[in-house]
């Protein structure tokens, strides 16, 4: 019995191995500093619409989203979503971005605007009604917040849907397919 624990554990200790080789790889393309007017990694963008087993992986706490290829990381954006505040009902301290699981749908586009929040965005595409993924944000007159374009990748700060730099935006806005499943977690 104890030769096929240690058997297991040292199968176990290489895929971590390997899976942390993986994640380094791909995080030695992620470009430094962020700049929300460049792609998030060095390289060129995947052609989704070639891509099996596509899906998305938002992370509100680490700023990311993940691109996959069913368990193979294929790309990772920056991004910032929603911020953490109390829930009034539960007490405890979550994001106002939804988490869950959900479809990307049809609604996308070269801008949107929220007049409540004068509050602008271009490139979006639609993953849960009137949640988004696109740019960082604008004001009313179509300029982007560089205070806010500066928190890029660093800390929560959209009222909920999920900012991406202006290229990453655009690639997904007119290249991620409809019905895509993303999974937004904490």
């Amino acid at each position: 019995m104890k030769k096929i624990i240690y058997r297991f554990l040292a199968t176990l200790g290489v895929g971590v191995c390997c899976l942390g080789y993986a994640a380094n790889v791909r995080a030695s393309q992620m470009r430094t500093p962020i700049d929300w007017q460049k792609s998030s990694e060095t390289g060129a963008y995947p052609d989704l619409a070639k891509t099996p087993d596509l899906w998305l992986r938002v992370s509100l706490k680490h700023n990311r989203t993940y691109v996959y290829s069913g368990h193979k990381l294929i790309y990772t954006m920056y991004s910032t979503a929603g911020k953490f505040q109390k829930d009034p009902k539960s007490g405890k301290v979550k994001s106002v971005t939804p988490t869950g699981t959900f479809q990307v749908q049809p609604t996308r586009g070269d801008w949107v605007y929220n007049p409540n929040l004068k509050l602008g965005a271009n490139y979006y595409v639609s993953w849960n009604g009137d949640y988004l993924f696109h740019t960082v944000v604008t004001g009313p007159d179509h300029h982007y917040i560089k205070s806010e374009a500066a928190k890029l990748g660093k800390k929560p700060s959209s009222p909920g849907c999920v900012c991406l730099s202006v290229p990453d935006a655009k690639w997904l806005e007119s290249s991620l397919p409809t019905g895509t499943k993303i999974v937004v977690d904490n």
